[in-house]
């Protein structure tokens, strides 16, 4: 018996100022797999990450399957460090569907913050403040906040962007956990190797579907060559 998607697009079109970002891409998300989405510079791979998290609104089709189960891992470079909050709040704001905006932070809210901080490396920073951390150090700290979302879906732009390697190869694992428990993982990436050692399904893309399937069969080096023919081809198009 066939099982049902964990997330499903149907003719998805996402447009800005009517030139679309994303053109008539269909396919799905098994549960608990893990996919990386990659493609040229312009190709739609956040706009798409945005559609599925219902941040911005589709042109045309369809996504089923995202309702209200779904962590969104934003670009570091999206992050507004300047906000005055300190480490153990910001993370505990994955907290928030769960204690919703009048219930007030339990003890055991901040015990989960604290040991979801314990498991990125982070133990001992609760107090610091977010504009004093790294880069590393920050993605961890959003890493903990995923942690606490405890959704089906999780979404990550670019997570391993700007930062060390260690940091990068301690929160792969955890992309690895949570795989493991049943989550369904996307992520956007331009590391086509780290998507070679690591991730089974890739879908790569050019505004339009180039491929999606198996990693080895979609980084096939005509499709990797028809994704910037196709890419060049609507930035002559805009």
């Amino acid at each position: 018996m066939k099982s049902v998607p964990a997330l499903s697009i149907t003719d998805l079109t996402v447009a800005y100022d009517r030139v679309p970002a994303v053109h008539h891409l269909s396919g799905s998300f098994a549960p608990g797999s893990l996919t990386a989405i990659v493609g040229p510079n312009g190709a739609g791979k956040s706009t798409l990450l945005k559609a599925i998290a219902g941040l911005v609104t589709p042109s045309e089709g369809r996504i089923d399957g995202a309702t209200g189960n779904i962590a969104y891992l934003p670009q570091l470079a999206e992050i507004d460090r300047s906000f005055p909050i300190a480490v153990i709040d910001a993370v505990s704001l994955g907290l928030w569907c769960e204690v919703g905006l009048f219930r007030a932070i339990t003890g055991d809210h901040v015990r989960r913050a604290r040991a979801a901080l314990a498991a990125v490396g982070l133990e001992g920073f609760e107090r610091k403040q977010v504009g004093a951390l790294s880069a590393g150090q920050l993605q961890r700290a959003l890493f903990a906040r995923l942690m606490l979302q405890d959704a089906g879906i999780v979404l990550l732009d670019e997570p391993f962007a700007a930062v060390d390697e260690r940091t990068s190869a301690d929160l792969m694992n955890l992309v690895k956990t949570w795989q493991g428990e049943g989550r369904t993982v996307i992520a956007v990436l331009h590391d086509i190797e780290r998507v070679r050692g690591d991730f089974p399904e890739t879908l790569l893309m050019a505004r339009e579907p180039i491929a999606w399937g198996r990693t080895g069969d979609v980084l096939a080096p005509e499709n990797l060559r028809r994704a910037r023919y196709v890419s060049d081809a609507w930035g002559d198009a805009a």
